[in-house]
This record gives structure tokens, C-alpha cells and sequence, in this order.
């Protein structure tokens, strides 16, 4: 799923960003269209936490990835 963020008014002297949860379908005729499950406005800082939350979340994901890398590779040149 993608998003698209944009600027939204501010509210009371808060910024804010309004963000697009999209995804991508194809149509009757085989093209692909970007179809928004749904929208949602929040404050910038709140946006910015939940990326940096889910980036972190990520990079675990990256590093748990790369040492079964590691340990499938170690496996496939053992002799």
C-alpha cells in the first residue's frame, strides 16, 4: 500500500498533513489505476512519529533478513 502526503490546514496553530492510503488495482480493461482506501488527516509530528516508528520497525526486519542471508549462504558453502 502507498500513501500520498500532502499539506493540509493547520489547525490552531498546528500543522498538519493530510495522508492517502493508496493501492494499486487494475480496471476492466487491464491498465492499472491507484484506487484511495481511505484518507486521513493528522498533525505533522504525529505523522513523523508513526514513519519513524515503522522505519525502525523495518530496519529490524532488514537486519533478522540479512543474517538468515548469512546463515543460508554459511549452510550452501559448507563442505
Amino acid at each position: 500500500m502507498s500513501k500520498v502526503v500532502s499539506a493540509a490546514e493547520a489547525v490552531e496553530s498546528t500543522k498538519m498533513v493530510q495522508i492517502k492510503h493508496t493501492r494499486v488495482m487494475q480496471d476492466a480493461d487491464g491498465n492499472d489505476v491507484t484506487v484511495v482506501d481511505y484518507s486521513e488527516t493528522i498533525s505533522v509530528d504525529e505523522a513523523l512519529s508513526q514513519a519513524e516508528s515503522r522505519k525502525a520497525s523495518l530496519d529490524v526486519q532488514v537486519a533478522e533478513v540479512t543474517q538468515e542471508i548469512t546463515d543460508l549462504e554459511a549452510i550452501r558453502d559448507a563442505e
